[in-house]
């Protein structure tokens, strides 16, 4: 699962969810940090177990809370997940198929989490757009 670090998060898409949600957007991100974790550790231990069922709910999150942020290589690497489970699920077989997408999945959420959570800090200094002035510091123009 190598992704480029720059392909990680569609920035066009985080500036639209940040818009979207105004005030409540750290707070909702960090709901996203919260409940990913989970999420993977579900989906690793499901996975261990060789437990289908036990890794649709939580591929299936994973794939809508990282869609909403941009983060679109995490929600295909989920969604992947979700799809073979529920055919595993129908068919009654192993997850097996899934197992390389589980492995990296975790590098994956963190190396995608450390760029969401950088750009969401207020301290942070933000990209400047093409025609953009940078402002040289506080109170000055």
């Amino acid at each position: 699962m190598s992704v480029t670090q720059s392909k990680l998060v569609d920035w066009d898409a985080f500036a639209v969810a940040r818009a979207e949600l105004g005030a409540g957007f750290v707070r909702i991100l960090g709901y996203f940090q919260e409940d990913g974790t989970k999420s993977v550790d579900a989906i690793e231990s499901a996975m261990r177990a060789k437990n289908a069922a036990a890794l649709v709910i939580p591929a299936h999150t994973l794939k809508g809370e990282a869609r909403q942020f941009g983060a679109k290589p995490l929600a295909e690497a989920a969604e992947t997940i979700e799809v073979i489970a529920r055919q595993c699920v129908e068919t009654h077989d192993s997850p097996d198929e899934a197992l390389q997408t589980v492995v990296g999945l975790r590098q994956l959420f963190n190396d995608t989490l450390i760029q969401l959570l950088r750009e969401a800090n207020p301290l942070v200094e933000r990209r400047q757009g093409f025609g953009k002035r940078a402002v040289s510091g506080f109170g000055r123009a």
